[in-house]
């Protein structure tokens, strides 16, 4: 007999024990028979009670001799003594009547009680909805679970980061079969972490490698571990790998690892005793605990590498790091391609047009420009996405929306389009400049009032002295067009100053490209590991005197004056086609590129015709 059935044997012996002696006690104790208030005068009258006890309501007591029931115990209800002594004139039974008072006296202890329950309940409602459910669940970790059959994202949906997908297959063949990576001594990496910028699909990644492996996926963002009571990000550590180990092999996704993992005891606000730290704590003893074998992998998300705990980064913990980075111009084709199937698409449309008309941009920008072109074209009531909706998503993205609204008066415009036209004059004229894409003095975003927008042929990663002059050059171009036409300076050049002085600086403290002070790096880079004081914002002092801090600012000016003077030459030179370009911007407001080629550029005569 096993257990369960030996459990209920137990049970029902016990019932019957126990209502064996309930009848045993009744029959010990027979209840009181209710009689008339006149049969208790009268046996009060004929020397009958043997004892009597008087309540406010009954009277209650012994006969001497049983009643014909076979009980002597006999209760009453009180009468009045003046109706009784009334009443007795008559022959007739008369008595009080027992009020049922039970849903009186029900009600008078459930009503305070249910009260107090409901606003308690209320309360904890609302306490546990702002902690992401009930007292009770506080403690629970808040991962969302995908079994197999909900992931439904592959390496296939996943474009231009090859060399992170190869990284990754590793670990997709270590969760189908985790016993063939030991055959050699070898373990798989605890902790594989994905490092990138904002939207190059960290996450998606790790939803990919899911759907490769085909096992259950715990997904949960760092900052849903920490609450406002100490312990709880510690207990929902606990919970979360006692959940993921009960459905081995399968994957831990901590998106956004930063809001957990920043580095304890940082700077002059760290404690040793805060919750983040405690909740940072428990996930390096899990770290630590668990056995690879079982088929468990961390997967982790975050574009701060840099402000991570050491301990977390170490050997034995997040034992790879994979870069997700920009992809560059195949990878943005690649991802075009894969965002461009659900669009309908005009003949005209070329990925790789697209791809070179955005460098820089991440899969979630093209992602968001292949949006915003489908909603371009809709709006126009197109049946297709032209090249043309694609290019104007670019301007609405890079530049920002347009402002038709804003109206400048007639002096304004002419000084933007001088503005612009010097921009883009002086990027003509310099060699290995980005091309000129288009020409506007429509206002656009927050503040620009017009814009220039430059095509690069390639992408770059290095930059000599000579292209960062070229650049200075053409940033300086607007200043020098405004003093050359116009003998005065203008607003319009502030963002174009701070560009030009950050590259100015950076040639002269990082790069060592300074005759004046050689070959010397004076500033560095934020470092990939934590900096306590760049962390809280403080100001860190230079590490070289005050002489040398003059020669940089001598030097920064020097090169910025010499970028001023190199542009503004270019334009004296060209200042007629200067001149003619502006007024066709006045009046068109809007040029691209080819049209600003054959108004700068000198045109071939017709066959034929005489040049004098």
């Amino acid at each position: 007999m096993n257990d369960k059935a030996q459990f209920h044997i137990r049970y029902w012996l016990v019932a019957v024990l126990v209502f064996a002696g309930l009848q045993y006690l009744l029959a010990l104790n027979p209840p009181a028979a209710e009689i008339p208030y006149s049969e208790f005068e009268r046996y009060l009258r004929d020397g009958k009670l043997e004892q009597v006890a008087v309540s406010e309501r009954f009277v209650e007591g012994t006969l001497k001799e049983p009643l014909p029931s076979g009980t002597q115990r006999f209760i009453a209800v009180r009468v009045e003594p003046d109706l009784s002594e009334h009443l007795q004139g008559f022959d007739m039974r008369y008595g009080g009547k027992i009020e049922s008072t039970l849903v009186r006296d029900l009600l008078s202890w459930l009503l305070p009680a249910a009260l107090f329950i409901g606003v308690w309940l209320v309360l904890l409602r609302r306490l546990g909805g702002g902690l992401g459910g009930g007292m009770m669940q506080i403690g629970k970790s808040r991962a969302r679970i995908y079994v197999e059959t909900d992931m439904k994202v592959t390496f296939a949906d996943v474009a231009g980061v090859d060399e992170a997908k190869d990284e990754l297959r590793e670990i997709v063949d270590f969760l189908r079969n985790p016993q063939a990576y030991g055959r050699l001594g070898g373990r798989m990496p605890k902790g594989v972490l994905l490092v990138g910028p904002p939207g190059t699909g960290k996450t998606l990644l790790a939803r990919a490698v899911a759907g490769e492996a085909r096992v259950p996926f715990f997904s949960i963002s760092g900052s849903e571990f920490v609450e406002m009571f100490v312990g709880v990000g510690a207990a929902r550590v606990r919970d979360l790998f006692e959940q993921a180990r009960a459905k081995a092999p399968a994957i831990i996704f901590i998106d956004e690892l930063d809001a957990l993992g920043r580095a304890r005891g940082a700077g002059p606000l760290g404690g040793g005793h805060d919750e983040k730290e405690q909740t940072l704590n428990q996930l390096l003893v899990e770290l630590d605990g668990f056995d690879t074998s079982t088929g468990l992998v961390l997967l982790a998300a975050t574009n701060r590498p840099e402000i991570l705990d050491p301990a977390l980064l170490r050997a034995g913990r997040f034992d790879r790091q994979v870069l997700v980075d920009r992809p560059d111009k195949v990878g943005r084709a690649q991802i075009l391609a894969v965002h461009l199937k659900r669009a309908r698409l005009a003949a005209d449309v070329d990925a790789q047009a697209i791809a070179a008309l955005t460098p820089g941009f991440t899969g979630a920008d093209l992602a968001n420009l292949v949006n915003e072109a489908t909603l371009l074209a809709t709006r126009r009531g197109a049946d297709a996405v032209t090249m043309d909706d694609f290019n104007a998503a670019i301007e609405r993205i890079v530049a920002g929306l347009e402002k038709r609204n804003r109206l400048l008066n007639p002096r304004e415009r002419e000084i933007v389009a001088y503005h612009e036209m010097g921009h883009a004059l002086v990027a003509m004229a310099l060699p290995g400049v980005d091309a000129v894409h288009k020409v506007s003095i429509i206002p656009r975003g927050m503040g620009a009032l017009g814009y220039t927008i430059q095509r690069p042929t390639e992408d770059r990663f290095l930059m000599t002295r000579e292209e960062l002059e070229n650049k200075m050059a053409v940033l300086l171009g607007g200043r020098a067009a405004e003093w050359l036409i116009f003998g005065h300076l203008s607003t319009g050049a502030a963002d174009d100053l701070a560009k030009v002085t950050d590259i100015a600086r950076a040639m002269v403290t990082r790069y060592g490209m300074s005759e004046a002070l050689g070959h010397v790096a004076l500033e560095r880079e934020r470092p990939r590991l934590l900096d306590g004081e760049a962390m809280y914002g403080l100001a860190r002092a230079h590490d070289y005197g005050e002489t040398t801090a003059a020669a940089v600012d001598s030097e920064v000016q020097a090169i910025v004056e010499r970028a001023f003077q190199r542009a503004l030459r270019l334009l004296a030179e060209r200042q007629v086609q200067l001149e003619r370009a502006a007024r066709c911007l006045l009046e068109r407001e809007t040029l691209d590129g080819e049209a600003l080629r054959q108004l700068i550029e000198p045109q071939p005569a017709p066959s034929g015709t005489a040049v004098g």
